[in-house]
């Protein structure tokens, strides 16, 4: 094993070359969260509730059971979505999974965002994160799962942005294996081998979701802020096997996508369970969504599974199917069960509403609205409109939403085309003619939501200025 000499978590012992993996996994994973001892500040806001945000990568808006999804059944998040309250019109940060992350954790749409794309792209210090917020406001915090808002040495990794304890892919780089060989605790990469003959216990999303029980468990005393962004149904297609979809008449990658979506619903069932078990399920806001649309990597079809909802696109379009996800929230005896909303939010709307739960007022500047009215029934302040851009594999995109009206620039020398999403869900009849002078309003939109960038240059603001 080539296991780096760090710090053991329970006490001060040195791990050593001769320490087997699973022992170190079991130690390592058992102790994230242990912390100092409850505090003032942290006694005097025992009443304030916890909150767990967690994010599915590449989750499409069809792929729950409560939105439509037939070939396979999601019971947790359905009871999840029974529990609490269900968004029908929200929209991920990008059609790519980290600059949606970046987006909730500063709550910036892409045009404002320091990350816009894929790349060794890095928060800022002066970033403000849904971290640093909460460490503020006394809560013990920490990330688990997927990061790629800054790599190693740099000044956006999570123990630098708010978190008191990180584990897991510091990098989307990195996150390219399900079994992987490296991880990171905090500031330590840490290695181990995995075995190939039961490579289960080494299937990072079980140690993530056991590392966030464990969190949960060890900081039930004084309240907590979790981020869990799991890495699950994202390529590469690994499980540790393909039930209970195993004897299904469907083509191998759509069973093993079917079976990555079962053990996401199921630990996400985990971690609702320890909170009952902790008795913490009514002084906790938990929130559910996705990074952004289903991807079609590796044999994989949206359309078998219906993946989008029945909406155009996938993972990398601005069209609805690349970034309408789904979004539940849940809070036991304080929000009403079993309703639905169709507000039309996005991603960076999380930060002030996550905020706002916790009680902070101050928070800098977001282009996110707080969802707390219609959490609460209140009246709900509306965006003008919601903006994207893409800088992904396809080129340079932008689509804005604005009531019933999308538009879609879906290359930087092709004509902006408009969709109305009340009357053409599926973005199939573009009425850009026939309507020109709400083209030229959405065009506008496109061209005051962002700020220039030097790493997120426009190609439309470039033929402008020419």
């Amino acid at each position: 094993m080539n296991l780096n000499r760090t710090e053991n978590l329970v006490g001060n012992l040195l791990l050593t070359e001769a320490m087997k993996p699973r022992f170190w996994l079991l130690m390592f994973v058992g102790a994230l969260g242990m912390g100092s001892d409850l505090s003032a500040a942290s006694r005097a806001r025992i009443a304030t509730p916890n909150v767990i945000l967690i994010v599915a990568e590449q989750m499409g808006f069809g792929d729950l059971g409560v939105n439509g999804q037939a070939r396979f059944e999601t019971p947790r998040l359905d009871r999840f979505a029974g529990e609490g309250l269900r968004f029908t019109n929200y929209y991920a940060g990008s059609s790519l999974g980290v600059v949606t992350r970046g987006s909730m954790m500063t709550g910036r749409h892409t045009g404002q965002a320091r990350i816009r794309g894929e790349g060794d792209y890095s928060l800022a210090l002066s970033d403000t994160t849904l971290g640093e917020l909460a460490k503020k406001a006394g809560y013990a915090t920490a990330a688990i799962g997927k990061w790629g808002l800054g790599g190693p040495g740099s000044e956006g990794i999570p123990t630098v942005q708010g978190f008191d304890e990180w584990f897991g892919y510091l990098t989307e780089a990195s996150a390219t294996n399900h079994f992987p060989t490296t991880l990171w605790r905090n500031q330590t990469n840490l290695f181990w081998e995995t075995n190939l003959d039961d490579g289960r216990e080494d299937y990072a999303p079980y140690l993530f979701t056991k590392a966030a029980t464990n969190f949960i468990t060890l900081n039930r005393r004084k309240p907590f802020f979790l981020y869990l962004s799991c890495s699950l149904p994202a390529a590469p297609l690994q499980s540790p096997t393909d039930k209970p979809f195993k004897t299904k008449d469907w083509p191998g990658p759509q069973k093993t996508l079917a079976a990555m979506i079962y053990r996401l619903d199921r630990d996400i069932g985990r971690v609702l369970d320890t909170l009952e078990k902790q008795g913490l399920d009514e002084r906790t806001i938990v929130l559910f969504t996705s990074s952004g649309g289903p991807h079609a990597d590796e044999g994989i079809d949206p359309r078998f599974f219906n993946s989008t909802g029945g909406h155009r696109g996938q993972k990398g379009s601005l069209y609805e199917g690349g970034i309408r996800v789904p979004l539940l929230i849940r809070w036991p005896g304080k929000i009403e069960a079993g309703r639905t909303s169709d507000h039309i939010c996005a991603a960076w709307d999380l930060f002030p509403t996550i905020a706002h739960l916790m009680g902070i007022a101050e928070m800098g500047q977001v282009d996110g609205e707080s969802l707390t009215p219609t959490l609460f029934r209140s009246r709900q302040s509306k965006h003008p409109y919601l903006y994207w851009e893409s800088h992904g594999p396809g080129g340079f995109m932008q689509a804005v939403r604005s009531g019933n009206w999308k538009a879609v620039r879906p290359g930087p020398d092709r004509p902006t085309e408009l969709y109305h999403l009340g009357r053409d869900p599926r973005e199939t009849k573009d009425t850009a003619k026939r309507n020109r002078r709400t083209t030229r309003r959405m065009e506008r939109f496109m061209q005051e939501a962002r700020v220039p960038s030097v790493a997120w240059p426009s190609p439309v603001d470039a033929k402008a200025e020419r």
